[in-house]
This record gives C-alpha cells, sequence and structure tokens, in this order.
C-alpha cells in the first residue's frame, strides 16, 4: 500500500511540475486571415520583453522601430517563441508567459537572470511571401443613415 502512496505524490510532484512549465499564450488582438504562421516561416515580429518577477523591461524591438525577423521553428529564438508564434495572422497580437525551461533556462542571459519567467507581447508585422489580411472598414456614425446599423460597420473580408 505505501508503494501506491509513494507513485501517487511522485505523479502529482510530476503533474504540478508540468504545469508550472507550461507555455501560456493569450491572444490580445485577434485578426482572421487565411494564412497563419507555420513552422519554416520567415517573420517580422514587433515585441517588448518583460520579466514576470518584477516587470522590468529587458527588450523592445517597438524602443528601436524595427521588427525582429526570424524563421518560425528553426531555432533562431528561444523555444517559447517557437512554439507560441505558431498559427498567427499578420496583426495579430498575443502576449506569452514562458517558463525558463522555454526561454534562457538557469543560465539566463545579459539581463535576464538565471530561472527567469518571461513574459513578451508579440505583434506579427509579416510573412514573408504573404499579403497582410484586408482591414475592415468603418462608416462614421455621423454620416451613416439614421437607423441603419449594417451601414455603422461594415467589414471587407
Amino acid at each position: 500500500m505505501k508503494t501506491a502512496t509513494i507513485l501517487s505524490a511522485i505523479a502529482a510532484l510530476a503533474a504540478t511540475a508540468a504545469a508550472a512549465a507550461e507555455l501560456k499564450i493569450d491572444v490580445t488582438h485577434k485578426v482572421e486571415c487565411e494564412r497563419k504562421t507555420k513552422k519554416g516561416d520567415k517573420v517580422s515580429m514587433h515585441y517588448r520583453g518583460t520579466l514576470a518577477a518584477d516587470g522590468s523591461q529587458f527588450d523592445a524591438s517597438y524602443d528601436r522601430g524595427s521588427p525582429l525577423d526570424f524563421k518560425v521553428g528553426a531555432g533562431q529564438v528561444i523555444k517559447g517563441w517557437d512554439q507560441g508564434l505558431l498559427d498567427m495572422c499578420i496583426g495579430e497580437k498575443r502576449t506569452l508567459t514562458i517558463p525558463p525551461e522555454f526561454g534562457y533556462g538557469d543560465r539566463g542571459i545579459g539581463p535576464i537572470p538565471g530561472g527567469a519567467t518571461l513574459i513578451f507581447e508579440t505583434e506579427l508585422v509579416g510573412i514573408a511571401g504573404v499579403e497582410p489580411p484586408k482591414k475592415a472598414e468603418k462608416v462614421d456614425d455621423a454620416t451613416a443613415p439614421e437607423g441603419d446599423e449594417e451601414a455603422v460597420k461594415k467589414e471587407e473580408l
């Protein structure tokens, strides 16, 4: 009976550790499109990186005014990005919460300490060879005919 209890405790600890090491993806601005990012795509990404522990910013492409170009799934960026930026549409924004196992691990790098959980606000600017989706067309409320709700907001797909 003790063996079953010990095995249950080990399984519970393993499940807790696995849950703690999960990559969290929050879509903060959803965009509809026909072509989403996939492994091997060359993408342009704007981002802001902060430490989960204290919120301090360690890097931001926005500050440089230039997105980062890289190939998704090719190991050119941290594992959390290679996994967390798949199936995105151009213009979509996501917040990625990346545990150390999917970031810089125990070693850290530069201003990022070892064992740090990272938070990245990301925006997909482009996919090489893919046209961006058309933007929604909005009609000014003041010029829309009264009672014509469909004219108030019209979307082109």
